[in-house]
């Protein structure tokens, strides 16, 4: 195991213990479970039902949190240790592009993520949550459940997956 997969996986196992909660303001479930729309098929969302969204978005912002942090103090650590590559050879020059390039990745990866689920949450909180961004018409509580970080409905999202 590289130090970086080590450094990582002290992380995630630190994000899944954490319980310290991203704080925001208190929002009325209540209030919620009248406002979110859901597809015609499918109940009213309830008040369990947003609190279970809310904890689930709010664990993953956590965890993409602290994997953008673990990141990008290992890429820190890579660009520092850059100039000590003085007499290696071509395939510890690679190793070593490899590697930064894979933690440019995961960086990249955690930071989109972490901007999804908060942008799930304040969509959550504004009453606008499960819309679909591309048609306007509802996500789906099941496609959300599932995903809470979805934004596109499953006819939209096929198309974006297409093109």
């Amino acid at each position: 195991m590289t130090t970086s997969s080590t450094t990582r996986a002290a992380g995630k196992k630190a994000a899944a213990k954490s319980t310290t909660k991203t704080s925001r303001p208190s929002v009325d479930t209540a209030k919620l479970t009248e406002q979110l729309r859901v597809k015609e098929d499918e109940s009213p969302w309830s008040e369990e039902e947003i609190t279970e969204v809310r904890g689930i978005l709010l664990e993953e912002i956590e965890q993409h949190r602290v994997e953008l942090q673990l990141a990008e103090d290992e890429l820190d650590e890579m660009l520092r240790a850059s100039g000590d590559g003085a007499g290696d050879d071509q395939a510890d020059a690679g190793a070593k592009t490899a590697e930064r390039e894979h933690e440019i990745s995961v960086a990249a990866n955690a930071r989109g993520s972490l901007r999804q689920a908060e942008h799930a949450l304040e969509q959550l909180d504004a009453g606008t949550y499960g819309i679909c961004e591309e048609c306007g018409n509802p996500i789906g509580k099941l496609r959300l459940q599932a995903r809470p970080r979805a934004t596109l409905c499953m006819t939209c999202q096929e198309k974006q997956d297409r093109h």
